[in-house]
């Protein structure tokens, strides 16, 4: 799977689209023609006429139809890339490397590939010479058995170490906090478990690089299901809805109906009134709480604990706390004044001397998380501030795909085989480069 286990995902985990790779259906049309073009020539026993401009010894014995090449995928986003995708990109090289013969019947030609590739989970840097990278795939065989993977090869190389870098990043920013990812409804479903795999990724990093370990939190069971975890959430504003717009009540019942391990998160902003249905939230648990504090009960402690409030006020919208003059939306001011009435909530009831610590501290446990519009950028500014956030909720910006963030792949053609020997056959300003994480790939992990 990665670094981290040192296991490779097997190509049934993605659900790769077999059939249509192998049609190159998915394919830029240049490169299914340059399939069509090479079994043309390979059926007419075509050995190469042209000028021989690079003047490569034995080149009128070429069989161009049959040739070998060798071919690297690299990344050059700068100044580094956290690399996922590997696997995925390599069950398709098991499952689609080949060609129709003449009867249409598909013969498989991947075992006689010679691959090489890092795990997912490494770390490419970039200075901004393209000749001066790091490989994460080489490839060697024949060109035809393969040309048309090239699109989906880069595909799901770039989309999934653009989002593994931009989750890592927002970790850094966040300084290991917890950072829920929200991006699912940005986006097709098809690509959630792949998106939620380079998440749990960036984590696992984020974890080897600096000691911190941030539990993965994702809002599907899709972008949960290749790390085998689930998807985790509780409330919508939708269901807040259904309760009249009374926030308390919507929670109580929540807290009632579903599990205990489900983290009771109010989402505090239906009413742009945070303080108001936060306090209403906490006074409505806490006779449920003191009741199975009385009685030693865990599990019903677990039941009626306020574990957070999630802000996501809208950007449009001031709320109610703030002054007239006050940034509109989830501001590092409106966590600082919702932290303060959450400790203190406990002072407006009526509670026992003997309970007074139990209720003081069952204000000060729940947890602010915020969401709506957070990026990096946005992150690093809360923590500047010292905002009291426990956890951002993020969407959106993970797919970002600016001028930044690009992760995009290129995959050269750097060696061509002639009378059994590598020649050199870079494109003018590429040369064949290396990887110290390259590690020879048997295709039987993928079985």
């Amino acid at each position: 799977m990665s670094i981290f286990d040192r296991k490779r995902l097997k190509s049934e985990d993605f659900a790769l689209p077999v059939e249509a790779l192998r049609r190159g259906f998915f394919a830029d049309r240049y490169f299914a023609n340059s399939r069509q073009m090479l079994s043309g020539l390979a059926n007419e026993a075509y050995s190469y006429r042209g000028l021989n401009p690079r003047d490569v010894a034995g080149a009128s014995q070429l069989q161009v139809g049959e040739i070998e090449v060798e071919a690297q995928i690299f990344n050059r986003r700068s100044p580094m890339a956290l690399i996922a995708g590997v696997d995925h990109a390599l069950a398709q090289l098991r499952c689609a490397t080949g060609y129709f013969d003449d009867d249409r019947r598909w013969v498989d030609t991947a075992r006689h590939l010679e691959i090489d590739a890092v795990q997912d989970g490494v770390v490419t840097y970039y200075d901004g010479d393209p000749q001066n990278v790091l490989t994460v795939i080489e490839i060697r065989g024949r060109y035809r058995d393969f040309a048309v993977l090239e699109t989906t090869l880069l595909g799901v190389l770039s989309r999934a170490s653009r989002i593994a870098t931009n989750v890592y990043e927002v970790l850094g920013a966040a300084g290991g906090k917890s950072v829920l990812f929200f991006p699912a409804r940005f986006d097709m479903p098809e690509v959630q478990a792949i998106d939620g795999y380079s998440y749990w990724l960036a984590l696992r990093r984020f974890h080897l690089d600096t000691g911190i370990q941030v539990t993965p939190l994702a809002s599907t069971d899709a972008q949960a299901s290749l790390w085998g975890g689930a998807g985790v959430g509780t409330l919508s504003h939708a269901m807040i809805a259904c309760f009249l717009g009374d926030s308390a009540e919507t929670m109580v019942q929540f807290a009632r109906h579903i599990p205990i391990e489900t983290p009771r998160i109010l989402l505090a902003d239906f009413n742009n009134d945070v303080l108001a249905d936060s306090r209403a939230t906490l006074a409505a648990f806490w006779p449920h709480y003191a009741a199975a504090f009385n009685a030693a009960d865990s599990d019903g402690m677990a039941r009626w604990r306020l574990n957070g409030v999630r802000l996501d006020t809208s950007a449009s919208l001031r709320d109610r706390s703030q002054p007239a003059e006050a940034e509109k939306g989830v501001s590092p001011q409106l966590v600082f004044t919702l932290r303060e009435a959450l400790n203190g909530a406990w002072e407006a009831w009526d509670v026992p001397r003997r309970l007074e610590t139990v209720a003081r501290e069952f204000c000060r446990g729940t947890r602010i998380v915020v969401s709506g519009g957070f990026n990096r950028e946005r992150v690093a500014r809360f923590e500047r501030e010292g905002a009291p956030v426990d956890s951002y909720g993020i969407g959106s910006a993970f797919l970002s795909n600016d001028r930044r963030t690009n992760s995009d792949f290129t995959m050269d053609v750097v060696r061509v085989k002639v009378g059994g020997k590598w020649v050199n056959m870079s494109k003018v300003g590429r040369r064949p480069c290396d990887n110290p994480d390259l590690e020879r790939v048997a295709f039987s992990e993928f079985d």
